[in-house]
């Protein structure tokens, strides 16, 4: 495996990992386990800023010229982190939410 290819695995492990706390935090959430839901998202913020560090990785090395070069894996990658992304935002309104609809019964 060369080195894109680890950067590649890199973000698809971490970003994955992120994804299914962030998920398992909605789960929790919904069941009005906000403490657990807010220790998911905590662990999984980590995870998120892992894949994010190696994406960033990737974006120097072409702005120096390196070529990236397209293959599936990369494609995963990517589609990997921006649903990370998005879970990310979600399952943090979903707890604040939660907590608000709480705090108004």
């Amino acid at each position: 495996m060369d080195d894109l290819e680890l950067i590649f695995c890199q973000i698809i492990a971490q970003a994955g990992t992120a994804k299914s706390n962030y998920i398992e935090a909605m789960r929790c959430a919904r069941e009005a386990d906000f403490a657990k839901a807010e220790s998911l998202i905590n662990e999984a913020n980590p995870a998120f800023m892992k894949a994010h560090e190696a994406h960033r990785e990737l974006l120097v090395k072409e702005a120096d010229g390196e070529k990236i070069p397209f293959s599936l894996l990369l494609m995963h990658a990517e589609d990997q982190l921006n649903s990370a992304e998005i879970f990310k935002t979600i399952s943090e309104e979903t707890l604040a939410t939660m907590c608000t609809l709480l705090a108004k019964k």
